[in-house]
């Protein structure tokens, strides 16, 4: 009586994960301002007051709305152009976001299925693959997305392509050590016993053991994501003006930061807020998988 009553009160996994996330105020404050930078991303063409390439030659460089010369016409100010800053920050949001889901999926993709060959395969291939990580990993990110940008051509695909093949390593990694600890667990040998072919085993029985880790990395990757576009932005090696993407629009405004503070500012601040949502809400995510950091 007393298992069945325990069972129905058990709280589901959804529930569980939610108790634990909330415990971590930063996480949910994290979670919210990413919720906004989501919707912004998604809907920020109807929501921009301006079109975010127009240029409107009378009212270059104008100051924010609260400063002496400012307008509501254009809320946080023009840029050299004459183009609001507000549309380009509104519509900036979606290339970040972009950037984040495009590289994030491709890395993830890639290094899962690479970190699973090498926890699954014999020990030669496995120690070939973690060699190849090793030397990846001995480059400093942003310089080897550099070269590879530089390789493939000044372009946000290409920039997109490179961060993704610079942060596919810490996938690897992280897969394989998931995995190998997985594989001298009693379920893994009882399947084996049942006859699950090794397919089964590494896409059905041991991945979905090893998924907490990896998502938490990919919270973590998404802001890294948004950080080395708007690096190689900033160096001319990704989004092409007039695209409208923060790290872009900070190359362009840098020789008017001492006479038009906001060019430089409100894309820089974007980026913070943003990245520094994304990385609150990873660690409370960390928090709500990892059973080790679970407090009863």
């Amino acid at each position: 009586m007393t298992d069945t009553t325990s069972a129905v009160t058990r709280p589901g996994p959804l529930r569980e994960f939610w108790f634990y996330f909330r415990e971590n105020r930063g996480a949910v404050i994290g979670l919210w301002i990413f919720a906004a930078f989501a919707f912004v991303a998604l809907f920020g063409p109807w929501i921009a007051p301006h079109d975010p390439t127009a240029q409107f030659r009378d009212a270059t460089l104008q100051p924010p709305f609260w400063q002496e010369g400012g307008d509501w016409t254009y809320p946080l100010g023009t840029d050299p152009l004459g183009r609001d800053m507000l549309s380009r920050l509104i519509v900036g949001a979606r290339f970040s976001f972009f950037v984040g889901i495009v590289v994030v999926s491709i890395a993830a993709t890639g290094g899962i299925l690479v970190g699973l060959l090498a926890g699954f395969a014999p020990k030669w291939v496995d120690t070939v693959i973690m060699r190849i990580m090793d030397v990846i990993l001995a480059f400093p990110s942003l310089l080897l997305a550099l070269v590879l940008v530089a390789i493939l051509g000044p372009s946000l695909t290409n920039a997109m392509i490179a961060i993704a093949i610079v942060l596919q390593p810490h996938y690897v990694r992280l897969t394989r050590a998931s995995v190998m600890a997985e594989r001298q667990k009693d379920y893994v040998t009882s399947a084996k016993v049942a006859g699950a072919g090794l397919p089964r085993l590494m896409f059905i029985t041991v991945l979905p053991n090893c998924l907490a880790p990896i998502i938490v990395q990919a919270a973590l990757s998404f802001s890294t994501a948004i950080l080395d576009a708007a690096a190689l932005g900033f160096l001319g090696m990704g989004a092409q003006p007039p695209t409208p993407e923060w790290g872009t629009m900070l190359a362009e405004a840098r020789e008017f930061i001492l006479r038009a503070w906001w060019v430089v500012t409100f894309p820089g601040l974007a980026i913070l807020v943003t990245v520094l949502a994304i990385n609150l809400m990873g660690d409370g995510l960390r928090d709500a998988l990892d059973p080790k950091l679970k407090r009863s």
